[in-house]
């Protein structure tokens, strides 16, 4: 059930520019695993490759023993909205939805909205935003939008979470926060997590540091 690279490559633009290089690796189930290096090193790229939201240009990634290059779209979105969860730098969430609604996104795709509302609240909850569930995002600080993009990553309680500079738009507290949350899910749901971050505090709370440089895996 482990994430597995073998000799993957990405290559982007005309002329081609060589983004990754050769990188082979596992994540095993349950690993909390921090993406490091310097910017332009490829954190973000390897971690869109290991998610399947890329396509790798030469090699092959694997989730739960499956080959994502082989999948069809359909199959990738049912399997992308099923077993994983997305936070980014950015929380994405729709303007005119509450925060409730935007938690409930994923659970609208595959047809258990009414299932999963208990867990949306739940979530809300646990992140201090019970009170604040039907209001408009633009009616929300920064920080409790991120909070309700990472409410929204979980409620499909994935088995894998990746992450994209989650803290990078907030302030240290709101950056702790986030961090915590990101921590107990690994912790007591056993997800896998899977985070790019250039703040060495925060990479410090992975349980591994996989470091980049030149779109190599150096350490």
């Amino acid at each position: 059930m482990s994430i597995v690279a073998r000799n993957v490559d990405k290559v982007v633009g005309e002329p081609p520019n060589r983004v990754l290089s050769g990188i082979t690796l596992e994540i095993r189930d349950g690993e909390f695993v921090a993406l490091t290096g310097r910017s332009g090193a490829g954190k973000s790229t390897l971690l869109y490759l290991l998610s399947s939201l890329d396509p790798v240009s030469a090699g092959t990634v694997e989730i739960a023993g499956r080959d994502v290059g082989r999948m069809s779209e359909r199959e990738l979105c049912r399997f992308r909205n099923e077993a994983m969860g997305f936070v980014f730098q950015f929380h994405y969430l729709i303007a005119e939805l509450s925060a409730l609604e935007n938690v409930l996104l994923p659970a609208r795709r595959t047809g258990q909205e009414t299932q999963r509302s208990i867990q949306a609240r739940r979530l809300l909850d646990q992140f201090g935003l019970a009170d604040k569930s039907a209001r408009l995002p633009r009616e929300l600080s920064g920080g409790e939008q991120q909070r309700v993009a990472i409410a929204r990553a979980l409620v499909m309680e994935p088995e894998y979470l990746f992450a994209d500079e989650p803290t990078g738009n907030l302030d240290s507290v709101n950056g702790e926060t986030v961090m915590q949350i990101i921590r107990e899910s690994n912790a007591k749901l056993g997800t896998t997590v899977v985070m790019v971050t250039h703040d060495p505090g925060f990479a410090d709370m992975a349980k591994r540091k996989i470091n980049l440089a030149d779109g190599r895996i150096v350490a």
